[in-house]
């Protein structure tokens, strides 16, 4: 199976005194000593998430976003994915990047330039932004419908995507006879017009170590998943348990196949947040003490309210939830809903750790390395996308993850121990 590892440009665990991490943060130091972690661990990519602003969604206020951290402070991710690509030398390394964010053309320039920067290790993670107020901080009056959106988004990657092949194979000669840097030739105008966009082109940029960067998406609505069959290199899923997984990777499978794709070319990761101990009864005090906490629930009702622009702190904690729709993340709003359920809003804030990760994980190494080798033996594949359960992100998760899951996973045989090829695209299609 591949693995992947979600992350934010966040602070880190920051309230437990034997976590706690100074100021400097920010300087990216913790965040490329937890890639070299991941590097040396062989996982597939680092997904580093991104939003556009402060969130006022839960309770109609910046006070609780501000008061948790609750991704914010933030800083941007293709910075910090620079600083990654050039202190590692095998990791993949994904950032996030919303159409709202930048003009195609600068889309595309930014991207092609991280892929040379990383000797073809790097990817896009497409976004389209789900909420009202990242609209407002780019000049939008309101956040486009969520149909409107993904139509955008199709003509947004097919300029990029043009944009990025502007250059030839072979147009850098650098020919000292005839003194020519760049075959003119090869090098081509674009000019695309749309609905949405249009960019003469072509890049400034030589064409990338991998042609173009590999892309990511995450698509929950049917519409969602179309987007992704049809675009996405690797997609990250969020399903309920086993059965919602298998569902999901047959659908965009057969999406993929109706659009001419191989879907092999496609690789389904599953959101995982695991909890170990080192027993059976550590693991699940570790979940337990973890998720009934007042800051637990806040920051998982915060995260959603986010990620949907509802506002979750006006619904009663005990009593079950009316039927909701968004034009935000409904994918994720499906997930943590678990529609049929009847838990209460405590409940689903608290389920397993989380409203994330696909399967509820807690225990051994050896257990759980044998729980997600099942899963993906049922599903088919293609891997799991980790993530911390809680908030901030510690290095003692990420060393119960690369020191104690993985090599009970390597055990199985199950996973790498060491990478195939040195680009990502390449690592991902390796199996």
């Amino acid at each position: 199976m591949h693995l992947g590892w979600f992350m934010n440009y966040a602070p880190p665990q920051w309230t437990n005194p034997l976590d706690r991490v100074n100021p400097s943060w920010s300087n990216a130091d913790f965040h490329i000593e937890v890639a070299k972690m991941l590097e040396q661990a062989c996982f597939d990519y680092l997904m580093i998430e991104d939003t556009l602003m402060v969130s006022d969604a839960f309770g109609g206020s910046t006070a609780a976003t501000l008061k948790h951290a609750l991704q914010v402070p933030k800083l941007d991710a293709t910075v910090l994915a620079a600083a990654i690509a050039k202190a590692t030398t095998k990791l993949g390394v994904i950032a996030t990047a919303s159409i709202l964010s930048y003009p195609p053309f600068t889309l595309a320039r930014m991207i092609a330039s991280l892929d040379h920067l990383s000797d073809g290790r790097f990817g896009w993670n497409i976004v389209t932004s789900g909420e009202e107020q990242a609209a407002h901080n780019v000049g939008l009056d309101t956040l486009p419908p969520r149909q409107t959106r993904y139509d955008m988004a199709d003509e947004y990657v097919e300029v990029v995507t043009k944009l990025l092949a502007s250059w030839d194979e072979g147009a850098v000669v650098m020919d000292r006879e005839t003194g020519t840097f760049v075959d003119h030739t090869k090098v081509h105008e674009t000019n695309f017009v749309g609905k949405f966009y249009k960019s003469r082109g072509p890049l400034n940029v030589p064409r990338t170590p991998q042609g173009r960067p590999v892309y990511l998406q995450a698509g929950g609505s049917p519409r969602g998943r179309q987007f992704a069959a049809e675009t996405a290199d690797s997609i990250v899923a969020v399903a309920e348990g086993i059965e919602g997984m298998v569902a999901y990777r047959d659908d965009v499978r057969a999406r993929a196949q109706s659009a001419g794709r191989n879907p092999d070319d496609i690789k389904v990761l599953f959101l995982l947040t695991p909890v170990l101990g080192d027993s059976a009864e550590d693991a699940e005090n570790k979940r337990s003490k973890m998720v009934n906490t007042d800051a637990f629930i806040t920051g998982q009702l915060g995260m959603i309210s986010t990620v949907t622009d509802i506002d979750f702190s006006t619904f009663p904690l005990d009593e079950a939830l009316p039927p909701l729709t968004t034009n935000g993340e409904q994918g994720s709003l499906n997930k943590f809903l678990q529609e049929g359920s009847g838990k209460t809003l405590r409940e689903l804030a608290t389920s397993a750790t989380g409203f994330a990760s696909c399967l509820p994980l807690v225990g051994t190494p050896a257990v759980v390395a044998a729980q997600m080798a099942e899963a993906m033996d049922a599903v088919g594949g293609d891997g799991f996308l980790l993530t911390t359960p809680l908030q901030h992100l510690s290095r003692r998760y990420v060393t119960d993850i690369t020191e104690g899951l993985v090599p009970a996973l390597r055990d199985l045989g199950v996973v790498r121990d060491s990478y195939e090829h040195d680009t990502l695209r390449e690592n991902l299609r390796a199996f």
